[in-house]
């Protein structure tokens, strides 16, 4: 299975899981929301009524219903709404009364089973600093005071909650298992998916292997007979351009077999140094950048090595080194160094190019417009793919008359 088809499984399963999850989490935040919004309509029912639905006469605060009680106590929200009998006998809770100061402490309801009466005396007192919320997980509280007295109701909401917790695991144990069925039914249509780009990557390859070689032999048989001239006439003009044109030619050749043939997956790793892959490539070309009159420079930190295949990367190094060799105007610039465990190696060159991202550049068979002298448009995408199948980054940017190439490694 090649690497485009694993990445395209998974991106497809990511974008399944992150839709996947926003649906979920909206569905199961909602229904949270909803049951705490019915749980604060109950503990302000019981706030309504001093902490009971049984009015007490003695009860701290006041002998008698508060007003918006007393206008509402005929209402009734459904067979089971917070001020229905049905309610009223199955609510668990209690609230306790505390004295302004926080000290005195009176129960003025208790009808649950879970806690003491001293229990929710100790828990009421550790809530008094709070307005309302969750406490211990399914329970609900409201503080809130009437004539000085402060009062704190929790009631037990675990029986109401327990559809809202099978919902989040019945949503996260689903959520899982389109996951899984997701991938395998990926990995039984990816083949299909892939089958007609595969044909059409085998089609390539075959058409640049067959017109490699029939570029190779025409060219073969042109210098061979520009040599045999050369032999019985001598060299002159004629002949060495004819040389320079082969040359040319015979280096167009050698890229264009690389187009599409570069297989990610049958690359080597090994720990080689691209400083000194850097140097010997400027060693090499330096003769011609100063032939050209273009002053050369370069800031190549000692001793930077990166795990990567040794051919492509030194095809890489080649590349750009040849690059600003056709490109500069007057002068080019290389930087090799590690920062924060990466390695970043920049080259630059002046342009009459506009300022802006360059990008294209790194598209097949594509050169930048306004270039001094024209090219096949296929180094630089030698180099994208290269570093793009070590898993690296290559931007291109043209800046104050300077376009430069920076790759993160």
């Amino acid at each position: 299975m090649n690497k485009a088809e694993k990445k395209f499984r998974l991106y497809a399963i990511l974008v399944i899981f992150v839709l996947l999850t926003t649906l979920l989490a909206v569905i199961n935040g909602v229904n949270f929301t909803m049951a705490a919004g019915d749980a604060d309509v109950l503990t302000q029912t019981l706030a309504d009524k001093q902490g009971s639905f049984e009015h007490k006469e003695n009860a701290p605060g006041g002998t008698q219903p508060r007003q918006d009680q007393q206008k509402n106590k005929d209402f009734r929200m459904g067979p089971m709404g917070p001020d229905s009998p049905e309610m009223n006998a199955s609510l668990r809770y209690f609230t306790v009364a505390f004295s302004e100061n926080g000290e005195k402490a009176e129960t003025v309801a208790f009808r649950i089973s879970a806690v003491t009466e001293e229990e929710a005396k100790e828990w009421a007192s550790g809530l008094l600093k709070q307005d309302t919320g969750w406490t211990r997980g399914t329970y609900r509280y409201r503080v809130y005071k009437d004539h000085g007295v402060t009062y704190v109701t929790v009631i037990d909401q675990g029986r109401e909650l327990l559809p809202s917790f099978r919902i989040l695991i019945i949503s996260a144990i689903g959520e899982v298992m389109v996951l899984v069925i997701g991938w395998f039914v990926l990995l039984a249509i990816g083949r299909r998916i892939y089958a007609p780009l595969e044909e059409a990557d085998r089609k390539q390859k075959n058409f640049i292997a067959n017109a490699n070689k029939e570029f190779r032999i025409p060219l073969t048989v042109i210098d061979g007979n520009t040599e045999l001239a050369e032999r019985i006439y001598g060299p002159d003009d004629r002949t060495r351009s004819t040389h320079r044109q082969v040359a040319k030619m015979n280096e167009l050749v050698d890229k264009l077999g690389s187009v599409g043939i570069f297989d990610e997956e049958n690359m080597s790793a090994a720990e080689i140094s691209l400083s000194d892959q850097l140097t010997a490539a400027l060693d090499r070309e330096a003769e011609n950048f100063f032939a050209r009159g273009v002053a050369l420079t370069a800031e190549i930190a000692p001793d930077v090595t990166v795990k990567a295949d040794p051919e492509g990367m030194s095809k890489l190094t080649d590349e750009l080194v040849g690059n600003a060799l056709k490109f500069a105007l007057t002068k080019a610039h290389f930087r090799l160094n590690s920062e924060n465990g990466s390695v970043l190696l920049e080259a630059s060159n002046d342009t009459d190019l506009p300022d802006g991202p360059a990008d294209q550049a790194f598209d097949r068979f594509t050169t930048l417009e306004n270039a001094k002298e024209g090219g096949a448009g296929l180094g630089l995408s030698y180099v994208k793919q290269t570093v793009k199948a070590h898993n690296g980054r290559a931007t291109a940017a043209v800046a104050g008359g300077t376009f430069t190439i920076r790759i993160t490694l």
